[in-house]
């Protein structure tokens, strides 16, 4: 089998983050969710990877190479515009060539990985398998009806009364019959080669298309919340290794990473959590489900439940919770007179003051 990873997108939903970034190599657990999922197809045998990449192409191929340290080998395919999912399958037909594959979009993360799903695939060898999982939210997702004996019998893209609550994981298994089904699908009303509609092509002229209900942690890592429950989840499994500096002044607490290079200055950190390498805590608290990139620093402040980027700097500022921390970013308390909030921020940014009264 062969893989196909998109990894496109404008990722509107994580602006400002991702007007400079791919919103695929934003860390969570101090690693870019991209690779938790080229690591997943690694793991289930597959080496020959496609990357679907647009706009952001050459900071995805700087993070990720020829994919030899990852174990597998990669070929970028450029798709002009993120027009639709069953588009990146029609562009990556040379590629692909009549070979099964699974595709797996570069923002999505299942813990546990696809080993599984692959096996089956392999086993049963229907023309596709989707993965469903159930949602609060639907109308957010693309959609699949099943029949009473578990079959499929309908697909829609974010339907504004769904028909079921099994929202389509961003895990997708082919066989070569998907290629006619992407050339013959019309752009929907988005202007997009819709992935579903491709799908609903298969189902009503006859194709084999088999359901699997994913009952592990499934996540779009699209919006900010996202993210941080992601985060939360990774950084539950984690194990506690200190390669770091730590003074006689400062606390470990719980299972918490301090990375190579990374120290602690008359600090906390309470777990679980991670502190990236070269990362410097100074007089400060890091509190539970909390991810500090690489070269940060942190003086004087209580953070919890976060993402920090990498090269950020907090100083003297109280408290952060709930928060993803862009690279390079500043924040720091002002001396002018009179006292205000002097902000500087981009399109799409979000911010929220504790005011006291």
């Amino acid at each position: 089998m062969k893989a196909l990873v998109l990894a496109g997108g404008s990722g509107t939903r994580l602006r400002p983050i991702t007007h400079t970034s791919a919103k695929q190599l934003v860390p969570v657990a101090n690693k870019p969710v991209l690779f938790y999922g080229l690591e997943a197809i690694a793991e289930a045998g597959i080496t020959e990877v496609g990357i679907i990449v647009g706009d952001t192409a050459a900071e995805i191929e700087a993070a990720v190479g020829d994919g030899s340290a990852l174990g597998i080998k990669v070929t970028y395919i450029r798709q002009e515009a993120p027009l639709g999912l069953a588009h990146a399958v029609l562009v990556a037909r040379d590629f692909l060539a009549d070979e099964p594959f699974v595709m797996y979009l570069g923002d999505n993360l299942i813990i546990g990985g696809i080993s599984g799903f692959v096996e089956e695939f392999k086993r049963s060898g229907p023309d596709a398998l989707i993965l469903l999982t159930k949602v609060a939210n639907p109308s957010a997702f693309g959609v699949a009806e099943l029949g009473p004996q578990g079959q499929v019998i309908r697909l829609v893209e974010k339907p504004e009364e769904p028909p079921s609550d099994l929202a389509l994981v961003g895990v997708y298994l082919f066989g070569a019959a998907v290629h006619d089904a992407v050339r013959a699908i019309k752009p929907s009303g988005r202007g997009e080669l819709e992935i579903t509609e491709a799908i609903q092509w298969l189902v009503d002229r006859g194709h084999e298309v088999a359901p699997h209900l994913v009952e592990g942690y499934w996540k779009d890592t699209g919006r900010l919340d996202d993210m941080l429950e992601t985060n939360r989840h990774l950084l539950e499994s984690l194990e506690s290794d200190v390669r770091g500096a730590v003074d006689e002044h400062s606390t470990i607490v719980g299972r918490v990473v301090i990375e190579e290079g990374a120290s602690l200055v008359r600090s906390t950190v309470r777990g679980p959590a991670i502190i990236g390498r070269g990362t410097t805590l100074v007089d400060s608290y890091v509190g539970p489900f909390t991810s500090i990139y690489y070269s940060c620093t942190i003086e004087n402040t209580e953070i919890e439940y976060s993402i920090v980027l990498e090269r950020a700097t907090i100083r003297d500022i109280g408290r952060i919770e709930d928060s993803l921390i862009g690279r390079d970013v500043e924040v720091v308390p002002s001396d002018a007179r009179p006292r205000a909030h002097r902000l500087m921020l981009g399109d799409h940014s979000r911010v929220s003051v504790a005011t006291t009264s």
